[in-house]
């Protein structure tokens, strides 16, 4: 899309929904200043560590200190009955052991740099696994121990920073609402690529309890849905003759104002890029595509395609056949 958009080194690039940064890794690759926005604190950590720059020998030093220090068991009582399902007594014990190994780096840099690598190191040794809107646990024989796992993905980040290299480029990530970007000054960037959550109901805090617990003290905050701060009764005054469940309404009016203010801060001429999928509820399929880009022509701007790039057969509990699902690209110009 960058290539697309012809956004050149130096132009600038707003990702407002930018979840793991993936983004923002792309315009640093090519020397395109970014800003990444999002609302939940984990995306913004690893947002953050992924765009950061490091010296790479002092990353080495540090890691292979870590791994010499001498293995003193944990307690594990601490910790809550879906960690101790998710994983077995030797990884809570080697994850406790080295997140506290990690947690005496001084520097927040470096720090966050191995928090980010015991985080993916516990997805790959858990039990647990995302499904929709709830973790579920299921056994899996032959798990890899966590040291070395922890090891290797020490190893592959490192090597994909040496692959990556320095890049004369701007990354800045701000926690905050797609719907209020008033710290960002207008007509300030050449291209919004970006993807939004997906019209659901996934409480996105909970699907992330066990990074929360873990390594961000157990932290939650409030509840964070496709819909970002409006109760779903609040409903009455808009989308009116769309018929669609009410949580459908609250998430195209959260939209709608997340659109307006990336109108305001989009260049004359400038693009966005939109991946979204439609809404699956039981009793219909709702085609956010359709309504995103209806919004999309009355906020200003004008709607140059869609490109329909997946689409799922979707059935209800009794497997009878709803419809079939639509993920898209919306292209936008101002």
């Amino acid at each position: 899309m960058l290539d697309s958009f012809k956004v050149v080194k130096g132009g600038w690039v707003l990702d407002p929904f930018c979840g793991s940064g993936t983004t923002l890794l792309a315009s640093k690759e090519k020397g395109i200043n970014s800003v990444g926005v999002d609302v939940m604190p984990l995306c913004i950590f690893i947002s953050q560590v992924k765009t950061m720059d490091y010296n790479i020998e002092k990353l080495k030093e540090v890691s292979r200190s870590i791994f010499a220090k001498k293995f003193v068991a944990p307690d594990t009582r601490i910790l809550s009955p879906l960690i101790k399902r998710a994983f077995t007594k030797y990884a809570q014990e080697d994850i406790l052991f080295y997140r506290n190994v990690v947690r005496e780096i001084d520097d927040p840099i470096i720090r966050n740099f191995f928090t980010l690598a015991l985080i993916i190191t516990s997805e790959k040794v858990s039990f647990a696994y995302k499904d929709g809107a709830v973790i579920k646990i299921r056994k899996v024989k032959n798990i890899l121990p966590f040291k070395p796992m922890l090891k290797r993905t020490i190893k592959k980040m490192i090597n994909d920073l040496k692959r990556f290299g320095p890049k004369a480029a701007q990354v800045k990530v701000y926690q905050g609402d797609a719907r209020n970007l008033s710290f960002l000054e207008d007509s300030t960037f050449d291209a919004v690529i970006t993807s939004p959550p997906y019209l659901n109901i996934i409480d996105y805090m909970k699907v992330y309890k066990i990074e929360n617990e873990l390594f961000f003290n157990g932290s939650t905050g409030q509840s964070i849905h496709s819909y970002i701060g409006l109760s779903v009764k609040e409903k009455s005054d808009f989308f009116t003759n769309l018929k669609a469940p009410p949580i459908a309404k609250v998430y195209f009016k959260d939209m709608e104002s997340a659109l307006q203010e990336q109108y305001r801060v989009l260049k004359k001429g400038g693009w966005i890029a939109m991946v979204v999928g439609e809404g699956v509820f039981p009793d219909r399929i709702v085609p956010v595509h359709n309504i995103l880009a209806k919004s999309a022509q009355d906020v200003g701007f004008q709607v140059k395609k869609i490109m329909y790039v997946n689409k799922r057969t979707v059935t209800d509990q009794n497997r009878n056949k709803i419809g079939t699902a639509l993920e898209s690209v919306l292209i936008f110009r101002k």
